[in-house]
């Protein structure tokens, strides 16, 4: 693995924009250790540290990061897909879009259908035996919580073509035209009271942040505009937070009545420009830092086990702490000084046992060769949705209740965890066919 790493780092072409590999790998890595610093779990239940010291809240706005990697994707789909065009002038844009397609998907969902999979006979064969109550239940409810990430992920890989074309045509105009449709969301939501509207805005919130990677990489975010996404994304977040029916917290609260991340609000889509901003005045100081070369290697092998890492995090997490309880490990009152004192134990021990998972898992993001092939665009975009939707769907209803019958409203459609495997299973199968079908 070592002289791998120290390979791809040292054949990294000088055009590559570095930073934009360390901000991929921040962003999970700040979405992996903010979640283990909010887990609140004692022999009682799970909580969440931001609920319990509601004074914390304000650190979202630092810590609530996956805007950048949602930015960052967009920068990446664009570089792809226009590399894909270059190098198969001859074929047509559906077949280039199904090889898009297949290609970006390949790494992402390789490693989930994987989790998916383990997981599944794992909660299978518990459920079966009699478990699943207390701390098991509880893990079984909220390991698949991340997928939402993937699922999200997923729709921004299917939009890329038309959205970039309306980039190329419109620039800024695009990113506008999903942001105002954002406000109209909120607006129907909000003061006309219509239902459903809300989940509008995981498309359009979303998919403005990443129509800013695409602006991103085409050198149209430089340091003034950089500068006026940060200052005037951070003061729009504020007065809407002040002044309108958004909560301070950019993640999501049990118990609240409004959430800024489920669905996403207009709150977070400015919190998100605040953050896009930040990071683009910060580019050329982390630039510099990146151009060492053992700075530059922690960031090639940190990118090659991202994604497995923030699959597995969750486990680790609740694996460390099933283990403190069934030690008999005193686990003191959240927030209290003991808790804190406590913390650098609970994070080292989560740390090691997801590089343990991410050892046992990690052949699985490694991206499969593949030869050239002919695509059929509607069957893999029908794939994606279907991806898409039972990824969304396990995220929501959890492994929780396989046996009898739990669902989860996905929208207004209530969906099993069975069903949600079944069609995560069946749209990966159909994206692979589609990469391989010939006209």
């Amino acid at each position: 693995m070592g002289s791998s790493v120290r390979e791809l780092a040292g054949a990294t072409p000088a055009t590559r924009d570095r930073y934009v590999d360390l901000l991929r790998v921040g962003s999970l890595g700040a979405v992996v250790l903010g979640h283990w610093l909010m887990a609140a779990v004692t022999p009682d239940g799970v909580g969440n540290l931001l609920a319990v010291v509601p004074a914390l809240q304000p650190l979202t706005w630092l810590l609530q990061v996956m805007p950048v990697f949602f930015f960052v994707g967009g920068f990446s789909h664009a570089l792809s897909y226009r590399s894909l065009l270059r190098k198969r002038p001859e074929g047509s844009e559906d077949s280039v879009y199904s090889a898009f397609l297949r290609a970006r998907l390949q790494r992402l969902l390789r490693p989930t259908m994987v989790f998916v999979l383990v997981w599944g006979a794992a909660a299978l064969l518990v459920q079966l035996l009699g478990g699943g109550g207390g701390l098991t239940g509880v893990t079984l409810r909220m390991v698949t919580q991340p997928l939402w990430f993937i699922g999200i992920y997923l729709a921004m890989v299917a939009f890329t073509p038309p959205l970039l074309r309306l980039h190329e045509r419109y620039g800024w105009g695009a990113f506008a035209g999903l942001a105002v449709a954002a406000v109209a969301v909120d607006v129907l939501r909000f003061a006309a009271g219509v239902p459903y509207v809300e989940f509008l805005n995981f498309a359009f919130v979303w998919l403005a942040v990443h129509q800013l990677g695409f602006l991103r990489a085409d050198g149209r975010i430089r340091l003034r505009r950089a500068a006026l996404l940060a200052g005037g994304g951070l003061v729009t977040a504020a007065a809407l937070v002040a002044l309108g029916p958004y909560p301070l917290s950019m993640v999501g609260m049990p118990g609240e009545k409004v959430s800024n991340m489920a669905p996403p609000t207009l709150a977070l889509l400015a919190h998100g420009l605040w953050l896009v901003g930040a990071v683009e005045l910060l580019r050329a100081p982390a630039a510099r830092l990146l151009e060492r070369p053992r700075v530059w290697r922690t960031v090639v092998a940190a990118n090659g086990v991202a994604m497995t890492a923030f699959l597995w995090h969750l486990t680790a997490m609740f694996g460390v702490y099933g283990a403190l309880l069934a030690l008999d490990v005193d686990l003191p009152e959240p927030a209290s000084a003991a808790w804190w004192a406590q913390v650098p134990l609970r994070l080292a021990l989560a740390a090691a046992l997801t590089a343990a998972l991410v050892a046992a898992f990690r052949t699985f993001e490694r991206p499969a060769a593949s030869a050239p092939v002919q695509g059929h665009g509607p069957l893999a975009a029908l794939g994606a949705t279907l991806c898409l939707l039972g990824v969304l769907g396990l995220s929501m209803v959890g492994f929780g209740g396989l046996l009898d019958g739990r669902t989860a409203l996905l929208i207004a459609i209530p969906v099993s965890a069975p069903a949600a495997v079944a069609m995560t299973l069946g749209g990966w199968l159909l994206v692979e066919r589609a990469g391989r079908r010939t006209p």
